[in-house]
Parts: C-alpha cells; sequence; structure tokens
C-alpha cells in the first residue's frame, strides 16, 4: 500500500500534510482514520491506516502478559498509539508527546513500508541512512539476491 519515500513539513502547530499518494490510499482503505504510535527501535512514529492497526493491536493484545517483553511491547505500543483523521486540507495533527519523542521539527521525512508510512526527522533520517551505509559492510548489499530473488 504504502512505498517511497517523500518530504513533508510540520507547521507551527504541530500539522503535517499527508502527500497526495499517501492520502489517497488512507481515504480509500480507512476513511481517513489513521493511528500513530512510536517505534521501539528508532527515534521514529509508525503511522497506520485504521485497519492495519487493528490487526497489529490484536496481536500485541494476544501475547501472554506474563512475560515481561509482552507488556513491554503493549505498554510501549498500544500505550502510545493515538487515533487520528485527516481533515479536509490532509493533514493530520501529530500530539506534542509524539512529537517529542521522534525530535520532529519542521522538515520530515515519511517511508512508505507497506501497511504503514515511518515518520522521521529529516536530520535524524539522513544521519540514520549514512550509519547504516556505513555500518552495512556489503552485508545488506551482498545478500540482497537472498532476500529478495534479485541480483545486484
Amino acid at each position: 500500500m504504502f512505498r517511497g519515500i517523500n518530504s513533508a513539513t510540520l507547521d507551527a502547530k504541530g500539522r503535517m500534510a499527508l502527500p497526495t499518494r499517501f492520502r489517497e490510499s488512507v481515504q480509500v482503505v480507512a476513511e481517513s482514520k489513521l493511528v500513530v504510535t512510536i517505534d521501539m527501535r528508532e527515534r521514529c512514529l509508525l503511522m497506520y491506516p485504521l485497519p492495519e492497526w487493528e490487526v497489529v493491536q490484536s496481536k500485541l493484545e494476544e501475547l501472554s502478559n506474563i512475560r515481561e517483553q509482552a507488556r513491554l511491547l503493549q505498554r510501549l505500543l498500544i500505550g502510545h498509539a493515538t487515533d487520528l483523521e485527516l481533515d479536509g486540507s490532509g493533514r493530520i495533527l501529530l500530539p506534542q508527546m509524539l512529537r517529542d519523542f521522534a525530535e520532529l521539527d519542521k522538515k520530515l521525512v515519511l517511508v512508505g513500508q507497506g501497511n504503514k508510512i515511518e515518520i522521521w526527522s529529516h536530520t535524524a533520517w539522513h544521519a540514520r541512512m549514512e550509519q547504516w551505509l556505513a555500518d552495512d559492510s556489503g552485508g545488506l548489499a551482498a545478500n540482497l539476491d537472498e532476500f529478495t530473488g534479485l541480483s545486484v
């Protein structure tokens, strides 16, 4: 559903306009309803169309509460999950707490990840990209055919 990378801006009130190609998918699939939560591995946000989030939340709720790691996953992902709706201009208002977590400022990068969109600060995205490429040492690129069936 979502693929590719886009630039976006955050206005002074914390609103972000969803790029048209993403917006159209959200309107059709989710009637403009979204859920945004934190990413536990990176300082970015994860934005799901509501039906996709409901699948994720259901899986999280099925985890055994006996295990501490399961409770932590539930606490962080479901606990930070925020219901949002596109306004008439195709914008969403990102709550301050989530903006603070992802250290979002005016310039953003939106990265399509199939069933969700990652929302990154422009600065953090480019810093992590440089780090990932420097740290790879040929690992991902050398094994691309194994993951995708493609040769590089």
